[in-house]
């Protein structure tokens, strides 16, 4: 596509971001999972148990999209959900072992979509990341420091800026 060359940079990135995103979810439909399931997978798997809302809010998403989520992940045996103790209105989430695995599966699939190629250069990822923490910072309430330590807004957790330029692999919409 030789006219690609005269497109604006916003444009080049989310045509490329989503010919990305459907040519991984083609390979994870065998595992009977999306790409929006593996990131909330890998969360959990990361950080434990918590609610829909934490989820979503850790996976830059709207709770009612993770809801969504949540709820084919949890027909396919890959999270449970539970009563919260702390707060009846809620229920926390749980990766289950077959999530564990299904999470593991995924992450051999997309090794093999990325390859030795483009999709592993430090340069674009460092890039991607940079875009992820500027624009998802306005968008998400996070605060960016000088450094690239990213904190929630109100909240005393922080991510390091390695933790932001890995999950810049995965960038939700």
């Amino acid at each position: 596509m030789p006219f690609t060359t005269q497109w604006p940079t916003n444009r080049l990135l989310s045509t490329a971001a989503r010919l990305v995103e459907h040519a991984w979810n083609e390979r994870l439909a065998s595992l009977g999972v999306t790409h929006a399931g593996v990131m909330a997978l890998d969360v959990l798997r990361t950080a434990g148990s918590m609610t829909q809302a934490q989820l979503a809010h850790r996976v830059r998403v709207q709770a009612q999209t993770m809801g969504k989520t949540l709820h084919r992940l949890e027909l396919h045996g890959h999270v449970t959900r539970s009563k919260n103790v702390r707060d009846r209105r809620s229920h926390l989430v749980s990766i289950t072992p077959e999530g564990q695995r299904v999470l593991e599966a995924a992450t051999q699939l997309e090794e093999e979509l990325v390859g030795d190629g483009l999709l592993t250069d430090e340069d674009l990822r460092r890039t991607l990341a940079d875009i992820i923490t500027t624009l998802g910072g306005a968008r998400w309430k996070l605060r960016v420091q000088p450094d690239g330590t990213v904190t929630d807004a109100g909240s005393p957790d922080a991510t390091t800026p390695e933790e932001v330029r890995g999950a810049a692999a995965d960038p939700a919409s």
